[in-house]
């Protein structure tokens, strides 16, 4: 049992436990998977707090997108407790005012459509060009939407629009740490990922090929067996 390494995976956002769904069997044959919630606070540090909360004592830690946001937010509150980490198509730099207009356009727009609507505008952003047409991975996504609702949405995305630049707590990440993106992620490409496994000692850089930002749903097996190895490592 001594073998035994608690899994802890957050989601991106307006995105549910399904992100990790094909990751977890495997998962779980490393060590108990818990997949946090982070949708009820307006702040990373609020949010990383909640986690640590009921988290694991000393546990992996995998994040994709939103979930790399908080994931650095978790390492600086408490970087004791990381054993592993995988940053997955995220990105260390704080937002854009660009980005954040966009943000408050879409949490705008929760008040007049739905988030299933909204979930489809942003889904040709999420994947890659090939699957625009994936009426199964649409659907996928449209029910995380749904699952996250729009209030907690709202907070994600203020969340988001204030996090903090977290390229200098790259220089603190000690623990043996994976970086993935998908070689067609939009919204943070291989080389925001390469500059993040640049900033961390001894960190591994792995790019999918035919994959955009939700690398999980859209190519399981490259992104397990990246996993995987990390975890058994």
């Amino acid at each position: 049992m001594s073998n035994v390494l608690p899994i802890l995976c957050v989601p991106g956002l307006g995105c549910s436990a399904r992100l990790y769904a094909e990751q977890i069997p495997q998962l779980w044959t490393v060590g108990p998977v818990t997949i946090a919630r982070h949708d009820q606070h307006e702040s990373m540090a609020e949010i990383a707090r909640a986690i640590l909360e009921s988290a694991p004592e000393r546990f992996a830690l995998i994040g994709l997108s939103m979930g790399g946001h908080i994931s650095f937010e978790i390492l600086r509150q408490a970087p004791e407790r990381i054993t592993k980490l995988a940053l997955l198509d995220t990105s260390s730099r704080p937002d854009t005012p660009e980005r954040a207009v966009k943000r408050r356009a879409l949490m705008d727009g929760t008040r007049t459509r739905s988030m299933s609507e909204i979930s489809d505008e942003l889904f040709p952003l999420y994947v890659h060009p090939m699957r625009h047409n994936d009426s199964q991975l649409r659907d996928i996504c449209r029910l995380m939407a749904e699952e996250t609702g729009a209030a907690g949405f709202i907070r994600q995305q203020t969340a988001l629009m204030n996090r903090p630049d977290s390229r200098p707590t790259c220089r603190t990440i000690h623990c043996p740490t994976l970086v993935l993106a998908g070689d067609s992620d939009e919204l943070t490409p291989p080389a925001i990922a390469a500059e993040i496994a640049g900033g961390i000692d001894g960190a591994r850089l792995v790019i999918v090929p035919d994959c955009g930002h939700l690398s999980t749903l859209e190519r399981p097996r490259e992104v397990t067996e990246a996993l995987i190895g990390l975890l058994r490592s």
